[in-house]
């Protein structure tokens, strides 16, 4: 597909592509110059404030999953739950 520069250095992206991404107006892009080729790829960008959050979920979850027992069957960890399968 061709697409054309036009004035402010902008181009449009073929509405095939636009629909096949599930992209659509205001979506991010970073912008890739690489062996004399152009490349955009779409990106998702979080505020601050949105970040800080999120790494204190994971921060807080750590411990959990640190603390979490794996189980050597299905039926053992049914069993740690008070669930006998062979009474089912």
């Amino acid at each position: 597909m061709l697409a054309e520069l036009r004035g402010r250095s902008q181009i449009t992206i073929p509405s095939e592509i636009i629909k096949n991404l599930g992209i659509s107006e205001g979506d991010k892009f970073e912008v890739i110059e690489k062996d004399g080729g152009i490349f955009l790829c779409p990106v998702v960008v979080y505020p601050k404030e949105k970040l800080a959050k999120i790494a204190k979920l994971i921060k807080d979850n750590e411990k959990d999953i640190a603390d979490q027992k794996a189980f050597e069957s299905a039926e053992e960890m049914f069993l740690s739950m008070g669930i006998n399968i062979n009474d089912i």
